[in-house]
């Protein structure tokens, strides 16, 4: 869909709005992890264009989907970010209410740590470690065919290397993309190194996500809602917990909190940009094309965002923590999205 085609939809969809009730103000939701950087763009783009600063809300992906998907006209949000990417199950729901064309833009990567506080020793564990300290259910024999509820309080009850102090994590709720991305690269990437629950993705894959996603609701996993500034503050206040979060916020924070080595690799700038560190995704946000050409500045934006001077390996966004992508994938992201290209699962 050209940009134009793209206007003449969303002159549509809000031909019955007056003026009163059109917005002259991007409206961005999503990501707690790419909320900093959309807000850095925003404040940028607002200083330099003529357009106002977009409103950016940090509502974590899943929620800023849920947002986004559900219909067209001044009273949703134009753009969502989201620190994993939109699921089958959200462009089918964005399609029943209307929003049939959207915008995927991969903005970079980032690596997600687990940190705690400087006051302490840094720690080294894997992902298995991690696996056995967090999931709900864990393996009861020694190759995992069988199951029983996590019995673990210690991290030395895991393995006596580990400190003898109680399991406590500080992370993001279920609707954060932190979350997701968590489960998917960290629990499950420890859960499969169990042969019996490896074999049990061919017989019931539904099983086996459900196994190694669900994380133990008896304590030891606190959940610290979307505010990761909020966790790196408890961490601070105590040095015996751990947190999960975005490496960008491990970046800021670096006078006060660490990141743990996993599987004997520390969350530094190269190593995930080089995915040698194990617990790295991409990030993205997503353009509701139906409202481009009637909210101000859309287009613009998605320029300023996608500019070298922001994005780029100099840009004012790795200052933030952001991992640029490759030199040729900016420059076909950025063309994609200039067009509007249309999402492709």
């Amino acid at each position: 869909m050209t940009i134009k085609t793209c206007a003449m939809a969303g002159l549509a969809v809000f031909a019955l709005a007056t003026a009163a009730e059109a917005r002259d103000q991007i409206r961005i939701v999503g990501s707690s992890t790419v909320f900093p950087f959309s807000t850095t763009v925003a404040e940028q783009f607002g200083k330099t264009s003529d357009f106002k600063t977009p409103v950016v809300e940090s509502t974590g992906s899943g929620g800023g989907l849920k947002l986004f998907c559900s219909g067209l006209g001044v009273e949703h949000p134009d753009m969502t970010n989201a620190s994993r990417r939109i699921k089958e199950s959200e462009v089918e729901l964005c399609a029943k209410n209307g929003v049939a064309d959207i915008t995927e833009v991969k903005v970079g990567f980032d690596g997600i740590v687990v940190a705690n506080s400087k006051e302490a020793e840094q720690s080294e564990i894997t992902l298995r470690h991690l696996f056995l300290a967090l999931a709900k259910d864990v393996p009861a024999n020694e190759d995992g065919s069988e199951l029983m509820p996590n019995p673990y309080e210690n991290w030395s009850d895991i393995d006596p290397s580990l400190p003898n102090k109680a399991i406590e994590v500080l992370g993001p709720p279920p609707t954060s993309g932190t979350r997701d991305a968590f489960a998917e690269l960290a629990l499950e990437g420890g859960c499969k190194t169990f042969e019996g629950i490896k074999a049990m993705k061919k017989e019931d894959k539904k099983k086996y996500k459900a196994v190694c996603h669900a994380i133990r609701e008896d304590g030891a996993y606190v959940e610290a809602g979307e505010n990761d500034v909020l966790i790196v503050q408890k961490l601070v206040a105590n040095p015996a917990a751990y947190g999960v979060f975005g490496f960008s916020f491990l970046d800021q924070s670096a006078d006060k909190v660490q990141g743990s080595k996993i599987g004997g690799i520390e969350p530094t700038f190269e190593a995930i940009s080089d995915g040698s560190y194990p617990v790295s995704r991409s990030l993205y946000f997503y353009v509701k094309d139906a409202h481009v050409g009637v909210i101000p500045g859309m287009v613009e934006f998605i320029d300023e965002f996608t500019s070298e001077s922001a994005w780029g390996p100099d840009g004012y966004l790795a200052d933030k923590g952001l991992i640029p992508l490759p030199d040729d994938d900016r420059g076909t992201v950025r063309d994609q999205a200039l067009n509007l290209a249309p999402l492709m699962m």
